[in-house]
This record gives C-alpha cells, sequence and structure tokens, in this order.
C-alpha cells in the first residue's frame, strides 16, 4: 500500500474568492474561474482525533480576519509541490486538478506589477482580502517589498509547476512561465546583483548574494530552477540565476571531519554558528543544480555534508531544529525530516551511492517511531503528520499545512523507492545510539571561575544553558563520566571581537591541547562577539573521566563542551530486521566494531565521499576498519 495519503491535506483546503479590483494581484483565468484554492495555515487537534482549522494570530470575531491570516504564500507553494509530484508519480488527475489551482492561487499572491514586481505578498484572510503587513511584524514589511523565503518557495512552484505542465497543457504552462520569469527577475535586481561579492561573518567569507543571506531560502528557489533548467535548457535566465545562487550555497559549506560543523552547509551567512534542520535542503539543491547545469563539482559540498554531517546528526538525536553551535533546540519537526530525505536522496540520485539512500530510510524512519519518544508522527490511515517532537519527548498533536506538506513530501519519496519505504516503516525503534552530546559549561565539578546567565540568544545562536567565566589562574574540571569510548573534546567559547585568551586542557595529566581563542571582526553578523566550537590538538579522552581547563592568559567565557565519539553509532531494529549505522570521526582510518552476535548481515563500508570501499556479508560481530570520516551500514 502507498504510504501517501492526501485526505489530511485535502482537508486543509479551502475555497475563497477574492474581492475585485486588489490593484497589482490576478491570476490565470480569474475572470472565468474566481475562486481560489488555499490550504489553512493550521490545524488544532480536537477530541476525537478530530481537527480544527485556523489561521495566524489573534482571531477579530467582528471582521473574521487574524492577526497574520488564514491563508499563506509557503504553504501554497509547497502544497503545489505536493500535488505536482502525486500527480507526475502516480497520474492521479485530481492531484493535477489541485495543483493547477493552487498554483494560479500563489500567482495571485505575486505581485505582477509595480516597484515590486514578482515579490509575493504572504498572508491572505478568510474572505480573500491581502494582509502585506502582519501581526506581529514579519521582514520584509510589507511583505511585497523585498525578496523573501517565500518568493524563493513560489520560485521552488513555479519551476516544478512549469515542467509538469508544459506537455499537459501549454497554455497555463506558458502562463507559469511568465510568472516564474517575473520571480526570476525580482531575484535578478534584488539579490543577482551582487553576485561575485564576498563579505565576512565573525571572520568567515561568505557570499553576498544569496536570497535574505539565507542558503537555505536559496537553496528552495534553487529546487524550481532546476526543474526549469531541466525542462527549458534554452532559458537563459532561469540557467544563470541557477548557477549564481548554486555557487552561493556552495560557498557556505563549512568544516569538516573533525571540526564543526562537521562539513555541513550552513544555512545563514550572517551566522557561522547557525545550522538548523527546517528548510536544511541546500545538499538537495546542489544536487539538482549539478545534475541540470551538467557541473559536478557543485554537488561536492553536498556529498560532504551527507556523508559526514548526517551521519553525526543521525547519531546525536536526529534533525534538531537548531544546534546553535550547541544541539541547543532540540525541538524536531516535519520540515526538518524532510529536507534531510530530501537532501540525502538528491545526493544518491546525482552521485549514484546506494550509501545515501541507505541513511535517507533510517532517517525517514522517524515518523513511524525512530526518535527520541518512539512516537509515530505520520499516520498513513489519515494522512495527518503532528506538529513536533519536543525535546521531553511529548507530541504536539496539532498537524497544519508545514508539517502535512513535508510529511507528504517524504512518503511521496518513499513510495518512489519501495524497497525504502519498506525498510523506513518496518525498521524504526531505536536499539542503540551513540553520538555527540553536550557537557554543560556551569556544571563543572570544580572550578573558581564565575558561572552567569547570558540572554540566551544572542543574535545569530544561542547559549545552550549558563556561562562560566574563568580569568587568568582559574580552572575548572569537568566530570564527563565513566565511558571506555574514545572521544572528541571541543570547548564552545564565547569571544569578543580582537579579544583573545589562551587556555591549557589536559584530561588527568594527558594533554589535550592548547587553545588560543581570539575574537574575529563581526562583519555582517547581526552582533559583535561569537559563539565557536573550538578544536584542540589532541583532543581524544580514552578511559578518562575528567577534564581540566586553566587559563593561562586573558579570560575565557565557556558555554559548554561537545562530545563526540571517535566512533558513533545508531542501530534500528523491528520486523524488518536491524540496520545499524557506525560513523568515524578520526583523522585516519580507524578499526571499530559492527554486525550483531549470532546474526547474518550485510556490510557496506563508504568512505567520506560516499564511494564504496567493500561490501560483503558477516556472520556476528567482527572489527573492520573505517576510512577517516566513513561510515558503515548493516543490515540484517
Amino acid at each position: 500500500m502507498p504510504l501517501t495519503n492526501l485526505a489530511h491535506l485535502n482537508f486543509l483546503l479551502d475555497h475563497v474568492t477574492p474581492p475585485p479590483g486588489i490593484e497589482g494581484h490576478t491570476t490565470y483565468r480569474l475572470a472565468e474561474e474566481p475562486t481560489l484554492v488555499m490550504p489553512w495555515t493550521y490545524a488544532d487537534a480536537r477530541d476525537g482525533g478530530t481537527f480544527e482549522r485556523v489561521g495566524g494570530g489573534p482571531l477579530d470575531p467582528a471582521t473574521g480576519h487574524w492577526g497574520q491570516g488564514a491563508f499563506n504564500a509557503d504553504d501554497v507553494s509547497r502544497a503545489a509541490v505536493v500535488y505536482v509530484r502525486h500527480w507526475q508519480q502516480t497520474g492521479d488527475d485530481a492531484s493535477r486538478q489541485t495543483a493547477y489551482e493552487l498554483l494560479r492561487a500563489l500567482a495571485y499572491l505575486q505581485t505582477a506589477d509595480g516597484p515590486n514586481a514578482g515579490n509575493v505578498v504572504l498572508w491572505m484572510q478568510p474572505d480573500g482580502t491581502l494582509n502585506p503587513s502582519a501581526e506581529p511584524v514579519e521582514l520584509p514589511d510589507p511583505s511585497d517589498s523585498g525578496p523573501s523565503y517565500w518568493l524563493a518557495r513560489t520560485i521552488w512552484a513555479f519551476g516544478e509547476g512549469y515542467a509538469a505542465f508544459a506537455d499537459a497543457d501549454p497554455d497555463f504552462a506558458g502562463f507559469l512561465e511568465d510568472r516564474l520569469a517575473l520571480a526570476v527577475d525580482a531575484i535578478d535586481r534584488q539579490v543577482l546583483t551582487r553576485y561575485g561579492e564576498w563579505t565576512e561573518s565573525d571572520g568567515m567569507r561568505v557570499p553576498a548574494w544569496l536570497i535574505v543571506d539565507g542558503a537555505d531560502a536559496s537553496a528552495e528557489a534553487v529546487l524550481g530552477l532546476a526543474a526549469r533548467v531541466t525542462a527549458r535548457p534554452d532559458d537563459e535566465g532561469a540557467t544563470e540565476a541557477l548557477r549564481m545562487l548554486a555557487e552561493g550555497i556552495a560557498a557556505m559549506s563549512a568544516g569538516d571531519v573533525q571540526s564543526w560543523p562537521y562539513g555541513a552547509i550552513l544555512p545563514w551567512a550572517q551566522s557561522r554558528s547557525m545550522w538548523h534542520a527546517w528548510a536544511s535542503q541546500m545538499p538537495a539543491a546542489l544536487a539538482a543544480a549539478s545534475v541540470a547545469l551538467d557541473e559536478p563539482a557543485l554537488a561536492e559540498p553536498a556529498v560532504e555534508d551527507a556523508a559526514v554531517f548526517t551521519p553525526t546528526l543521525l547519531t546525536a538525536g536526529g534533525p534538531d531544529n537548531g544546534w546553535f553551535p550547541s544541539p541547543t533546540d532540540r525541538v524536531q519537526i516535519a520540515y526538518g525530516a524532510d529536507s534531510r530525505v530530501q537532501s540525502l536522496l538528491a545526493v544518491a540520485d546525482a552521485s549514484g551511492s546506494q550509501g545515501f539512500e541507505d541513511l535517507a530510510a533510517m532517517q525517514a524512519a522517524w515518523y513511524f517511531g525512530a526518535n527520541r519518544s518512539g512516537a509515530v508522527m505520520y499516520d498513513p490511515g489519515t494522512g495527518v503528520t503532528y506538529d513536533g517532537l519536543q525535546p521531553d519527548g511529548s507530541v504536539n498533536r496539532n498537524s497544519g499545512a508545514e508539517s502535512t506538506i513535508h510529511g507528504l513530501l517524504t512518503m511521496l519519496a518513499l513510495d518512489a523507492r519501495p524497497g525504502l519505504g519498506e525498510r523506513a516503516t518496518s525498521v524504526a525503534t531505536i536499539a542503540e545510539r551513540d553520538g555527540l552530546r553536550v557537557a554543560e559549561a556551569e556544571t563543572a565539578a570544580e572550578t573558581d571561575g564565575t558561572v552567569s546567565t547570558p540572554t540566551s540568544w544572542t543574535g545569530e545562536s544561542s547559549w545552550s544553558g549558563d556561562a562560566l567565566t574563568l580569568a587568568r589562574g582559574e580552572h575548572a574540571v569537568f566530570d564527563l563520566g565513566e565511558d571506555d569510548t574514545r572521544r572528541w573534546i571541543e570547548p564552545v567559547v564565547w569571544t569578543d571581537p580582537g579579544a583573545t585568551s589562551s587556555s591549557l586542557w589536559t584530561a588527568e595529566r594527558m594533554p589535550l591541547g592548547l587553545l588560543r581563542a581570539h575574537g574575529p571582526d563581526q562583519g555582517i553578523s547581526p552582533a559583535p562577539g561569537v559563539l565557536l566550537p573550538w578544536s584542540l590538538q589532541a583532543p581524544v579522552l580514552a578511559n578518562r573521566e575528567r577534564v581540566r581547563v586553566d587559563v593561562t592568559s586573558g579570560s575565557l567565557m565557556l558555554d559548554a563542551l561537545l562530545v563526540r565519539p571517535v566512533e558513533s553509532r545508531l542501530v534500528l531494529t523491528g520486523e524488518g530486521g536491524t540496520t545499524q549505522l557506525v560513523h568515524s570521526s578520526a583523522a585516519v582510518p580507524q578499526p571499530v566494531r559492527v554486525g550483531t552476535a549470532g546474526e547474518k548481515t550485510t556490510l557496506t563500508v563508504y568512505d567520506a565521499g560516499g564511494d564504496v570501499v567493500h561490501r560483503r556479508d558477516i556472520t556476528g560481530e567482527r572489527r573492520i576498519v573505517l576510512p577517516s570520516g566513513g561510515f558503515a551500514i548493516i543490515v540484517g
């Protein structure tokens, strides 16, 4: 049976007739078809497993208007992508019709002329009036006055919509082509005029031509542009926009096997210490662009993200909302889980690596119980995807448009690969997980330093708890607990621009390294100062419980210690058997333990580029050698 069930998303859809004569807003055949179809933004859980559709912000009973609105362009665009893909995948006529209606509705939200032509109004009220300035205020304000996430997502939907309708309905495809060109023109004049310009953010060289400085926003535009260019390679405007945005996204790759963020593509040029799972389709975008443009080099950062960072994320706990830079926001939502699945599968397609498909199955198992609470987050019987998994393991039982949409995008991807769907649903219980964890600085077992409580959000990242400040001559000792595994230690340190400090790190008299922390120039970062993990010269612990730091000069302000196993692992079990992931964060090949006692399994070892090193059947447990940054998947 297919996993994709559109019932709940169909329930969220409603019909709205805008009042006539709203300047700058029209759509395909509006005179003949004045009613538009859009999904309600939220659906709050009610007794008996039912839901009530609601808008964003407070409701004014007198007008029926919401502080934000009932419908929004972000959800209209992504819902259109769901129905386009479902129609293309299954041939379903109802999905074709709904895709048509949603794309018409999205085009109505786009401003068609004037100085803001091509941009998009975010919110619409239940009576069809537009709300360009929502409460609370969202930027840009008014919402069609500049580039935005919703403009990027509009490009995504128009690009995939054009490719789908090009042969099926040439007249409508021509309309979408014109509207896509209008959106690309807006990006050209507002963003891509800075192509080739570079700036700095807390010492990191970053591109100045990303949409809202976001590799995440730009990635969703790239998905649509890649679809357009694949369908119409002669579209020079779309091709150039695709190439420019993809180059900017690729430049946001950071870190490596042993340094944060471990090869991930960072989402926001204004912060070098933030990564979030939601909207993390940067690898998917680069993979799609590399194929559409026939430029394999564009996929290289995507492969590193998939092969090195994603196993780190999976073994640490899954698609957290935010590593800032510690795993600070541990809420997990479908947008984050789906973004990881889509990226892994796109990189698998671009690279030909089976390993990324296997990782995608392990990530998709999140929906079926492979999460911290063991909760089922998607119900194939109803099409409901719940709105979130909280850090304490409780589930937000609401099911709004965003969660529903991204749950369905994952299900469509799994249905397109039946073996993958079977694996994700039948091996979805976490039997073992050992990955990156956080030791808070304020929990030091011994210190003569000072604990303080800084404002949590710094403007570009977030403290994971309190701060521990150590002046010259002061020290702290951290008890990391009994553990016979080898672990990396990365101190997370706050530094002001121009400030320096030196500190000596040891583990029961074994030297770990001398940390010389220095504060970089602020650049375009929203606030002076930066929270960053710092690598030590010899940071491996083995059979040592206590870590000591002595400050030798300046002042050291610690947020936390990142503690990462050299050999991290995730083991999933279920009626479909067992899947093990073992990942190495070592700089050189390392012996690791794999397999299950008494069981016959298939072992595949991949290097840090996702290429197969070797594959064979094994019986029971054994030691193998993993390449630096490589991973092994063991299926039984």
